[in-house]
């Protein structure tokens, strides 16, 4: 049995399948979803909808937002183009191969810069003004837009949903870390990492000591500026990137005993 317990915030379907996988590699977990996904009121119109049908490159970003966009496509009657699909991970290009879709993903690693390395989406941009469609939450991916209006394209939001803090009691993260004597964080992503610290409170302090696994430079960059000690890149946000970040680093000793 690993001597990891760690501390899972990701929404809770999310949780509950990194989980599973975690347990199966004999690594203990617990479960404080730290992100609910939130349909946006009033949606997307017809008319924004449409640009699928227009866009040379759809990029989805997460698996709601793979999710939602299937069943926005449905109930406005527009049929979703079989191909010039791209996602950032794995997970979320299976949702839309299911429907059968065409769908390119990197191989290794699932953050915006292996997206951006992918040969298939630099043939989608090679022509003039190439119109792209960028599928997400409320914010995020800002880099990934800006790159690729770099390379000349014509980039377009559609926002899907929202990330929201579940509400908590207070002080419920440290009783839940003290309690189950978890000694790593897990988030994966900068919004999960700023409501990580929102929920903390006070306990921040103390509790930003403990091991950070995050899913990206970028996000690691975000944990030190809040000051956090021990930070790991998992270097993407998939079950198996995190399951490879956590057997690779030695956990820390028990409180009371001596490296």
């Amino acid at each position: 049995m690993s001597p990891w317990r760690l501390l899972l915030t990701r929404p809770e379907e999310d949780c509950a399948a990194l989980a599973q996988t975690l347990a199966e590699a004999g690594i203990a977990s617990s479960s404080l979803p730290l992100l609910a996904i939130e349909p946006l009121q009033p949606g997307p119109t017809q008319q924004q909808l449409a640009q699928v049908e227009q866009a040379q490159a759809i990029i989805v970003v997460s698996k709601p937002a793979a999710r939602l966009l299937l069943k926005q496509l449905d109930q406005a009657g527009i049929q979703a183009p079989p191909s010039g699909w791209f996602s950032v991970g794995e997970a979320t290009a299976g949702i839309l191969q299911a429907r059968g879709l065409v769908v390119s993903c990197p191989a290794s690693g699932d953050d915006s810069e292996a997206l951006l390395g992918l040969p298939a989406l630099r043939q989608a941009l090679a022509g003039v003004v190439p119109r792209v469609l960028i599928a997400r939450g409320e914010g995020g991916r800002e880099l990934l837009a800006e790159r690729l209006a770099e390379q000349g394209a014509s980039v377009e939001y559609l926002e899907l949903y929202r990330r929201c803090l579940p509400e908590y009691p207070a002080g419920t993260l440290a009783r839940r870390i003290d309690g189950e004597r978890l000694n790593g964080l897990v988030v994966s992503s900068g919004q999960g990492l700023a409501h990580l610290q929102q929920i903390a409170g006070t306990d921040w302090l103390r509790l930003s000591r403990l091991t950070l696994f995050v899913p990206s430079p970028r996000v690691a960059e975000q944990a030190r500026a809040l000051g956090a000690r021990q930070i790991v890149d998992c270097r993407g946000a998939s079950a198996a990137a995190l399951l490879a970040a956590v057997q690779r680093t030695a956990a820390p000793a028990p409180q009371g005993t001596t490296p």
